[in-house]
């Protein structure tokens, strides 16, 4: 261990100074007041409930749901689309409620795969996702409940389909039927074509959308086991443990997306559970798969984060990137950080960290020094509050990171303050923090509880309990199994994220923060992360014509998502229109580090991607920084047309450099029919 295996300190509020911002929302309103006392998700797929008036739906698949007075709406969302976006559409197909007193709902309790939503004194939602039915419980003690149930849509059925009375078809004039289950015998009575009223009902009601008759029965046969939570557990690497709590009779029916029956299927042989392959409901996300079982177990392929490339720099361009490396560590004293801003200023750091590695991987070792020397004066300040203009402070009021530029702009930091992006920025500092730890220990150790306070921001494993500092996993979505990237912003369209390659850099990142400590459960956690975002970047930014994840006039002009969101798919950016292509390749690649083969390993892919972006380089105005991107995926598969593009170039991207570029086009491995050359890592074989 570099540093004789000490203990990795216990992050907490205490490490950065407090603040209190005056952008962020107050939790009070939507919060139990026993949620209170704990840190609060900020990220959250049920993050709009707890967001200004509440009152924006959320996918909670394969349902769009929202609150309304007393009650709650459920949606079965159609789909828009066209070449340029993919939209789920929120339309009221049915309003279930109680009376109430006009007060807001509570989240009463919630977890990694389920919320709690008290949405009257007498009627509770537990609103879990993959399930196909939504399922609302009377409160104990409040004795029965006038339930109200009605439509946007008329009511041209309304029909008792057991002898109980506990099963009530919904059939409706726009072609939608919904099933209705209940748990005591419940009447429904037309009041008028879309008001249905059953007065005195105490128990459980289910509501299920039946895509396709056939699949009435297998809807009848597992209606009276329901989830009310659900958790995720990371127990071992690579593999994600899925555990429901349930309530009533009979066997747990829930349901899979693509990502979940590629990693049940391919490693778990779907033992310990079955997959109903018939039973399918539609979803922007792909097909949602019936799957029996209140346990499930994903392993995913496992990814080694490493500091340098996977098969070393070919001995014929070792030549040219020193002499780039040269140049470039010599440029860092004439070309001082000028922004203020956390992200940029992380990309700049992290930039100098590569020329370190670089120096390593291809013999180097006398520039590392002054990369030293320029990480210390520049990384320092930001970790002990000397940085002039900017700095990290603790906001206990959701619990968390922010910066100064944020506490009172919401808009500051990119939105830093209230909690957006935290592990793009943040990762980009980890990032620099590994390297200048891993060449300079004694530093390492000084601010050991630095680094960790930022990582413990974005990457805390334990649940959210009285006393913490940080919420569980702030950005990580261990259903859909990626990040987001929206914080305390309400949004139509629910949570979104644009940079998959920035989200793997901070897991990659935190990886490497482990490896510079000694810390094993670290590091396996980190490439844990990263191996889900890449597969998940793979399953759904990355398009493919032809593989049904998106219609068709969506997917044969787009090659990348730009910005995915819970219930959208935009082709366009948060900076840039969708024809500036190169801009949509880059922000998927950027920062260009050893990991960046993890998350693009399909050759063939990456020849498409790369073909499709050529023609916007031709445009007026395109810059530099990205045309180095493109070429850098070019060089995947032919890295002479690539070596000769990259020499031309007259800029590079902030994060980027020369020296970076001329890396990774030289330790390119040889693809089928192109004649290899030999392989240099110096630093492999001296310390490997």
């Amino acid at each position: 261990m570099p540093h004789g295996g000490r203990r990795p300190p216990a992050p907490g509020s205490q490490v950065f100074p407090r603040a209190t911002s005056t952008v962020q929302p107050d939790p009070s309103r939507f919060f139990a007041p026993q949620l209170l006392n704990a840190p609060l998700p900020t990220n959250t797929f049920f993050q709009n409930f707890v967001l200004n008036n509440g009152d924006q739906p959320e996918y909670i698949h394969p349902y769009s749901i929202r609150s309304a007075a007393g009650g709650l709406t459920v949606c079965y969302p159609t789909r828009n689309h066209s070449s340029s976006f993919v939209i789920q559409t929120f339309v009221e197909d049915l309003t279930i409620s109680a009376p109430s007193s006009g007060a807001s709902h509570r989240v009463s309790a919630f977890d990694d795969l389920s919320v709690t939503l008290d949405v009257s004194p007498s009627l509770r939602a537990h609103l879990v996702r993959g399930c196909p039915y939504v399922t609302l419980t009377t409160a104990q003690g409040a004795g029965p409940v006038d339930i109200s149930v009605a439509s946007v849509n008329a009511f041209v059925e309304v029909a008792q389909s057991d002898s109980k009375g506990t099963k009530w078809r919904l059939r409706m004039n726009s072609g939608q039927t919904f099933l209705l289950y209940a748990s005591a015998p419940i009447h429904l009575t037309q009041a008028d074509n879309s008001h249905l009223s059953a007065p005195g009902f105490a128990g459980v009601i289910r509501v299920a959308y039946l895509p396709d008759a056939y699949m009435e029965p297998v809807l009848d046969q597992y209606s009276g086991c329901f989830p009310t939570a659900g958790e995720a557990a990371l127990n071992q690497p690579f593999c994600v443990e899925y555990h429901w709590r349930k309530s009533g009779p009979g066997e747990l029916l829930m349901l899979a997306h693509p990502l979940h029956m590629k990693l049940l299927s391919s490693h778990h042989g779907c033992g310990a559970v079955k997959v109903l392959d018939e039973l399918r409901y539609r979803s922007i996300d792909g097909d949602l798969v019936g799957v029996v079982g209140d346990s499930w177990v994903l392993r995913t392929d496992p990814v080694s984060p490493t500091w340098h490339s996977t098969h070393g720099v070919s001995e014929d361009g070792v030549a040219e990137v020193v002499a780039a490396l040269r140049s470039d560590v010599a440029g860092l004293a004439s070309t001082p950080i000028t922004t203020t801003s956390s992200y940029f200023y992380g990309k700049a750091i992290a930039r100098a960290a590569r020329f370190a590695l670089i120096a390593e991987e291809v013999g180097c070792p006398d520039v590392i020094p002054t990369v030293q020397s320029y990480l210390k004066s520049t990384v320092t300040p930001w970790l002990d509050g000397t940085f002039q203009g900017n700095a990290f402070f603790y906001d206990s009021k959701w619990g968390g990171l922010v910066t100064q530029a944020g506490l009172n702009d919401s808009g500051g930091d990119f939105g830093f303050g209230i909690f957006n992006d935290h592990h793009y920025h943040l990762g980009y500092f980890l990032y620099a923090i590994a390297v200048l730890a891993k060449i300079d220990p004694v530093w390492g150790r000084k601010y050991m509880p630095q680094a960790y306070s930022m990582v413990a921001d974005f990457m805390t494993l334990t649940r959210n309990k009285p006393g913490a500092s940080f919420t569980r996993l702030r950005m990580f979505d261990l259903w859909k199994l990626h990040s987001w990237a929206g914080g305390l912003t309400e949004f139509a369209d629910g949570r979104n994220q644009e940079s998959t390659s920035e989200a793997v850099n901070a897991y990659y990142s935190a990886a490497l923060l482990g490896l510079s400590y000694g810390d094993t459960h670290l590091a396996t956690l980190a490439a844990t992360l990263t191996a889900l975002e890449a597969q998940a970047a793979q399953m759904w930014w990355h398009v493919r014509e032809g593989d049904g994840m998106y219609e068709d006039d969506f997917s044969a002009e787009n090659r990348v998502v730009g910005v995915l969101w819970a219930n959208k798919r935009d082709s366009g950016l948060w900076f840039a229109p969708p024809e500036w292509r190169e801009c949509r390749l880059g922000i998927q690649l950027l920062p260009v580090v050893p990991i960046c083969e993890a998350l693009f390993p399909d050759v063939a892919f990456v020849k498409e991607l790369v073909k499709w972006t050529e023609p916007a380089l031709a445009r007026d105005g395109v810059g530099e920084g990205w045309k180095g991107f493109a070429y850098a995926l070019e060089g995947v598969y032919d890295k002479e047309a690539a070596l000769t593009k990259t020499r031309a170039l007259t800029g590079y991207d902030d994060g980027n450099s020369l020296s970076n570029l001329l890396w990774w086009l030289h330790s390119r491995p040889a693809v089928a029919g192109v004649a290899g050359t030999g392989r240099c890592c110096w630093y492999r074989q001296y310390c490997h």
